[in-house]
């Protein structure tokens, strides 16, 4: 199985999450890593599961790499699994916690993507995200401002969740 994380980081924050999630997945599959700014995003057609990874910025928007992008237009990932991680503080941005996930997720939705990978709100503290779907966040929710100490858990046990939403 080939898996592809893209992820958009303004901080390094991202990019971090992004290399502890390919660490936790090497074990199962062929996991290249792609920096949306700079690398191509075709390279996900090439990929059975594809993980979007991006912070969310200023009152709930999108981090500017996606931006540039215009947010996964016209790439087909129809047939694609997909999972998502965000990054947010819901502690200073409770009320748009980790929306950027939410709206990659209806981006790929949009491009045809099945999404896995859902996460519990349990053990967050926030108001509102565009990130919650059916009780559950779209994706694995980080927040490197309020809970940095649980990033290394919270990655594991998701990788864990993929892998057997995946059957490896």
């Amino acid at each position: 199985m080939k898996i592809g994380i893209f992820y958009g980081s303004t901080q390094g924050a991202t990019e971090h999450a992004a290399g502890l999630i390919r660490d936790a997945l090497q074990d199962a599959a062929d996991v290249a890593i792609y920096n949306v700014a700079s690398d191509d995003l075709n390279e996900m057609t090439n990929c059975d599961l594809v993980i979007l990874g991006t912070s969310t910025w200023n009152s709930g928007e999108l981090q500017d790499d996606w931006m540039s992008h215009e947010t996964l237009d016209g790439i087909s990932l129809a047939g694609k699994k997909v999972a998502l991680f965000g990054l947010g503080d819901q502690s200073g941005f409770s009320d748009t916690f980790v929306n950027g996930m939410g709206i990659l997720a209806e981006a790929a939705k949009n491009a045809g993507a099945e999404l896995i990978g859902a996460w519990p709100t349990d053990g967050y503290d926030f108001t509102e995200s565009a990130a919650v779907c059916d009780g559950k966040f779209v994706g694995l929710a980080l927040d490197e401002e309020s809970q940095s100490d649980l990033t290394e858990e919270r990655i594991n046990t998701w990788v864990a969740q993929l892998k057997s939403e995946l059957g490896l």
